[in-house]
């Protein structure tokens, strides 16, 4: 029975939490401790005792580096202390940002589609346009996104468009180069027999290489739901936004409150699982109608 528990996976994943813990803690005293000595110092206490100065070190109102408690109280009190509506919640910034995330990876994964299907059946694209997509990844979307949203706001687009917009533009990516993977997965003897039953272009797509492609296609989106989640929190920053996450790390980032950017940084994190599991179960769902379930 112990030897049972000792093995299983949620006895690991727990260990190693506990590890990262310990490491942040540490790593929170070891950087919070200067400003904390300078502090007893300039207050001019003397006898201080280690456990106090651990305990004055952990909770300081605008540390370094904040220590866990500090971050999940601060979760904690901007999610269910807070109308879902105020300003200073952490949901409303948060479905602030989901909604510029859903649509970029929406229109991201369906241009993906399109342009895989346009490389995988038209040579000439297949080898033009499949370059142009990775070198388009080489820009930094920190030096592309203030563009895109001067252009757009110049022709008149604010708000949402814009910010989707850079998550498309990250997210369509991981899509386009799964899904030529995926749709060139078939074998040659596949495709020959499918020639052989005399089916044409469309049966061909539709009965084979979509199902084929569907592993791949999950995968990529995975990925780019996530990536979705970064693209429309970097497209906040550089319009001065007042609402998102992204807002939540500007205001933080002027104003020194890093519990207040941690706190938006794990709601980011958090989100992103949540996505990412949410993509997950409809492929079970999808594998388990077309009866790939594993």
């Amino acid at each position: 029975m112990i030897r049972k528990i000792f093995s299983s996976r949620a006895f690991a994943i727990l260990t190693i939490l506990f590890a990262l813990l310990i490491i942040w803690y540490v790593a929170a005293i070891k950087l919070n401790m200067p400003w904390q000595l300078n502090a007893y110092e300039r207050a001019g206490i003397e006898n201080w005792s280690y456990s106090q100065f651990i305990k004055d070190t952990l909770n300081q109102d605008r540390p370094v580096l904040p220590s866990a408690h500090q971050v999940f109280t601060e979760i904690y009190k901007t999610t269910f202390l807070k109308k879902i509506t105020s300003k200073r919640s952490l949901i409303y910034h948060a479905w602030i940002t989901l909604s510029a995330t859903l649509l970029g990876f929406a229109i991201g994964t369906i241009l993906g589609i399109f342009i895989a299907i346009g490389i995988v059946h038209n040579k000439v694209l297949d080898r033009s346009l499949m370059a142009w997509i990775i070198a388009s990844q080489t820009i930094p979307i920190l030096a592309i996104a203030p563009m895109i949203i001067v252009v757009l706001n110049a022709i008149g687009l604010s708000g949402l468009l814009p910010k989707a917009l850079i998550s498309t533009y990250l997210s369509f990516f991981p899509v386009a180069v799964g899904m030529v993977k995926g749709f060139r997965s078939p074998s040659n003897i596949l495709l020959d027999l499918m020639r052989t039953y005399n089916a044409s272009k469309r049966q061909i797509f539709f009965k084979l290489l979509w199902p084929s492609s569907l592993p791949y296609l999950f995968t990529s989106m995975k990925v780019a739901i996530a990536i979705s989640l970064v693209g429309a929190i970097v497209g906040e920053l550089p319009t001065g936004a007042v609402a998102g996450l992204g807002a939540r790390l500007l205001t933080g980032s002027y104003y020194g409150q890093t519990v207040q950017i941690w706190a938006a940084l794990f709601m980011a994190a958090i989100l992103a699982a949540i996505l990412v599991m949410l993509v997950g179960l409809v492929e079970k769902q999808i594998n388990k109608y077309m009866g790939f379930a594993r």
